[in-house]
């Protein structure tokens, strides 16, 4: 696999567990092969759509040696770190270095809200600490510690820090990303419903949710801007928003996983304290998802997966 992988469509997968909340390893992996067939172009795994925040250390290593296994090589895997503790992301990412991850996604502290220079160490370590490649999760609106582009410039010493998403949900920090830093940092997309705009302005991949129940839309709208045919992404794109605007809900993985279930990838269930969706909120949802399948567009012609 060549070590400048980080561009393109990179799901972040959603967690499968079974009716009693036990890993659902089976379900993992179909999910996953429905996004390669689509021709996505990694993989991330363990982040806030796969409820890191309920698995224990030994189900996110279970999750990443089965993801491995069943990717075989076919796209990078990229295990997601999000710790307290600067020791414990350290030794996580040591750990998903030995099973085999290709790249690690990596959140600013969590809980404590670190200052700048706080934030940049606890980067550095988890650098220093492995060869793996880097992408930095910026996402201040739901996890407050805004990694601004002065911060990038102190993280350049970092070699194997590569990549950003980019998910303040201000389309002109990739430009302003791109104008600072040029090639130094992929650009990464971590915004659903702003995606599309972010990929014309240069973003150089989309980390994505509704991918998980829609991989050849996601596909097609990411090749089709790259490959100059705008117009036809922005139709895909305008049918599909109202599925995207679900990936910036409090309850996202609820709502992708029932979608997940009316596209056949996936399944509902979820791990406590998250609950399956009841009543009202079940059937609007639910009404969203149908809505959208019931004018489903014919893709063109291309390569994702058609």
């Amino acid at each position: 696999m060549k070590k400048d992988f980080w561009a393109g469509v990179f799901p972040a997968i959603t967690t499968k567990f079974t009716p009693d909340e036990k890993l659902d390893l089976a379900a993992c992996n179909e999910g996953i092969e429905a996004q390669l067939e689509a021709g996505v172009n990694g993989i991330v795994i363990g982040g806030s759509l796969g409820e890191a925040s309920t698995l224990s250390e030994e189900e996110k290593f279970i999750l990443l040696t089965e993801t491995v296994k069943t990717v075989a090589g076919r796209v990078p895997v990229i295990f997601s770190i999000a710790e307290q503790a600067t020791y414990v992301a350290v030794n996580h990412a040591k750990k998903a270095e030995e099973l085999g991850a290709s790249g690690l996604m990596l959140l600013p502290p969590l809980r404590y809200y670190a200052s700048a220079d706080e934030t940049v160490a606890f980067f550095g370590a988890v650098a220093e600490s492995t060869a793996l490649p880097i992408m930095i999760y910026n996402n201040p609106v739901d996890y407050k510690i805004h990694v601004t582009l002065d911060m990038f410039g102190e993280l350049d010493k970092y070699e194997n820090i590569v990549a950003v998403k980019e998910s303040t949900r201000d389309i002109s920090n990739v430009t302003r990303m791109l104008n600072r830093f040029g090639n130094r940092y992929k650009v990464f997309t971590g915004v659903d419903p702003l995606a599309l705009e972010s990929i014309v302005a240069g973003a150089d991949g989309w980390i994505a949710g509704l991918v998980d129940a829609f991989p050849k839309e996601t596909v097609a709208i990411f090749r089709l801007v790259k490959e100059g045919r705008v117009n036809e992404a922005v139709a895909i794109n305008r049918w599909f928003m109202p599925l995207l605007d679900l990936d910036i809900h409090p309850k996202l993985v609820q709502y992708i996983k029932l979608a997940e279930v009316a596209t056949g990838t996936g399944t509902e269930h979820v791990r406590a304290p998250r609950l399956k969706l009841v009543g009202e909120e079940r059937e609007r949802i639910q009404k969203v998802i149908n809505d959208a399948l019931a004018v489903r567009p014919e893709l063109p012609a291309g390569s994702w997966g058609l």
